[in-house]
């Protein structure tokens, strides 16, 4: 089976479409979104509601940082993020926060591990930038491969049999067998505001009959993102970084 794995949407409707039409003519047939569905971007509603109805499909959704804080949960955010929380509150409906307070933080389906920070503590939402932090990532985990987000930059991080860690920048395109003497953790990027310099939305298909892990970079139209941050009186900075990727 080929899965979607898809994180950090942050309300970028038009990152998400691209990225759900990639998907489809790929020939997807599971879709697990790694969380944070609203913050930053001026379609929260619209995003829920198609995560929503993937669920109802069978799809796996996971609670990410944003959404906690939009559900009501302490969590620290910069000033431009809880600006765009506050925002993002008044906008959704009783069934979204609904569905956002059932979301769970870890989900387990045979040798993979789905958790949308971290999988140490997944409750306090600490980033994995480096490979001390992932290394003490794939010890807490004992799936053969951990699949996360909340950094939105793509990256990839293993470790043998004997303890030795490595990690390597994914490539668009390019397939990563998951080779099983290795348990792996891969950081799948950003959907909706990728920040790794290249502004084309993020997301990555495993083949569970191949253990093959693969990203896909798509692009998609910025502009009109971008624009509808603008228009909604959202921080500025929030559509002017999607141009760049950062």
């Amino acid at each position: 089976m080929r899965i979607a794995l898809l994180s950090d949407i942050h309300g970028n409707r038009e990152a998400f479409e691209a990225c759900l039409e990639h998907a489809e003519r790929n020939g997807v047939a599971q879709y697990v979104f790694l969380g944070d569905y609203v913050g930053y971007g001026a379609d929260p509603g619209w995003v829920l509601d198609s995560v929503m109805a993937h669920v109802e499909r069978g799809a796996i959704a996971i609670l990410g940082n944003h959404d906690a804080a939009v559900a009501g949960d302490p969590v620290s955010l910069n000033e431009d993020a809880s600006a765009a929380i506050s925002w993002t509150q008044s906008r959704l409906s009783p069934a979204h926060n609904d569905f956002l307070r059932r979301l769970p933080l870890t989900v387990q389906r045979g040798n993979y591990l789905y958790v949308h920070a971290n999988p140490v503590a997944p409750g306090e939402w600490g980033y994995i930038t480096d490979l001390y932090s992932a290394s003490r990532a794939l010890v807490a985990s004992q799936a053969h491969a951990t699949f996360c987000g909340h950094t939105h930059v793509p990256s990839l991080f293993h470790m043998s049999v004997t303890g030795k860690f490595a990690s390597f920048d994914p490539i668009d395109r390019v397939e990563i067998p998951l080779t099983p003497r290795r348990r792996w953790l891969a950081v799948i990027g950003s959907v909706g505001q990728p920040r790794d310099l290249n502004p084309a939305a993020c997301y990555a298909v495993l083949d569970t009959a191949t253990d093959v892990l693969t990203y896909m970079r798509v692009p998609y139209d910025v502009d009109s993102a971008a624009k509808k941050i603008s228009n909604a009186g959202l921080p500025i900075g929030l559509s002017y970084r999607l141009y760049q990727g950062y």
